[in-house]
């Protein structure tokens, strides 16, 4: 065990950790470790559980979600939604870093005004976070998206890649979210960005898998031509993948492992894949856990031969005691929005995940 000095404005705590790479963080997200300082950042993940504005959007099956529709969605209770999920938002990672996070993918947005919505709500409004986003032919209605914040990130390029899938007896194509690219400099540093929202379980898990394997295919065919390119690219997959860390699409398509060591070897180092083998979920059904919001780096973010490039410290699952049900037989569970169309001022149903990233900076 090593012993870590955390600096912040007010307090100097001491605590142990087990990491490879001894770090800490203070107000301004540098740390100081025997005689080093370094700047920590936190990537995150949410799928943010059909995030609707109140507007009937003819384009969109997105009827329940109006004053009139069966979920009687009104404005006092989009509102409430917001105010909810700014509030884990602005907090991921903060322990780590005493600030919200640089990048942080999201899942299940309708549009681009509810994510400036959310941008707009305490406690995020201020916090200068800009938004890619593209509209998704989903028949759902929902996108996925990144927001960055604007000091520490500067994107270069972005695009959505479609995922093109078919019903095997009519031939037609099945309409689902597409993939999110981004390419940008973090710190001054090129990172690389996709996020995913891939083909739900819906019809049972064995049925629709093929979807999600060709879906991991796409995402696999994305990062295959980035590290042809760059062969040390620092690449984060981050997403609701419908799967877990065990499942075909991430095992058999990625060969993701939860060894840094044979992340070399394998080309994909599933930060979440830890937590589930330990039993941890970020979602409940059917009294079992599963870990679907997944993110999956390179070995251009486990390679530490350069101290004072970007690398990888530590992952985590976000799931603080209020976003949680406090009894009942679901206790424990994410706490959701609306339980069987009835509002009960909830989160998600998923948990939010996060990795954080260091580099010395002195």
């Amino acid at each position: 065990m090593k012993r870590i000095l955390i600096l912040g404005w007010l307090t100097i705590l001491f605590f142990s950790c087990s990491t490879t790479k001894t770090t800490t963080t203070g107000q301004s997200s540098k740390k100081t470790v025997t005689g080093k300082k370094y700047l920590a950042r936190t990537i995150a993940f949410y799928n943010l559980e059909n995030l609707f504005d109140t507007i009937d959007d003819p384009n969109k099956r997105d009827e329940d979600f109006t004053p009139n529709g069966r979920d009687h969605w009104t404005s006092a209770k989009y509102h409430k939604k917001l105010h909810n999920l700014a509030t884990v938002l602005a907090d991921i990672g903060k322990k780590e870093t005493h600030t919200s996070p640089a990048l942080i993918g999201v899942a299940e947005v309708e549009n681009r005004g509810v994510l400036e919505d959310l941008l707009k709500t305490p406690p995020l409004a201020g916090k200068q976070y800009g938004i890619i986003h593209f509209d998704s032919p989903d028949r759902r209605g929902i996108d996925v998206a990144l927001l960055y914040k604007k000091r520490f990130f500067k994107p270069i390029n972005y695009k959505k890649y479609p995922l093109l899938i078919y019903d095997n007896n009519t031939g037609h194509r099945i309409y689902t979210r597409d993939q999110l690219v981004v390419t940008g400099m973090l710190d001054g540093e090129k990172i690389h960005v996709i996020v995913d929202h891939w083909p739900s379980r819906r019809g049972g898990e064995a049925r629709s898998r093929p979807k999600r394997i060709k879906a991991a295919q796409l995402t696999k065919k994305i990062t295959d031509s980035i590290l042809r390119e760059e062969p040390n690219a620092k690449i984060v997959i981050m997403g609701d993948l419908n799967d877990d860390p065990n499942s075909p699409s991430v095992k058999q398509v990625f060969h993701s492992t939860a060894d840094k060591s044979k992340a070399n070897l394998t080309g994909y180092y599933n930060t979440m894949e830890h937590f589930f083998n330990r039993g941890i979920g970020t979602l409940a059904y059917r009294d079992g856990w599963n870990l679907f919001d997944q993110i999956i780096i390179t070995p251009g973010l486990l390679n530490n031969t350069n101290d004072y490039q970007f690398h990888f410290w530590k992952s985590g699952i976000y799931s603080k005691p209020f976003m949680k049900n406090r009894k009942g037989r679901y206790k424990g569970y994410p706490k959701r929005t609306l339980v069987g169309g009835q509002f009960i001022g909830g989160y998600s149903d998923h948990f939010p995940t996060y990795i954080i990233i260091v580099r010395a900076v002195e």
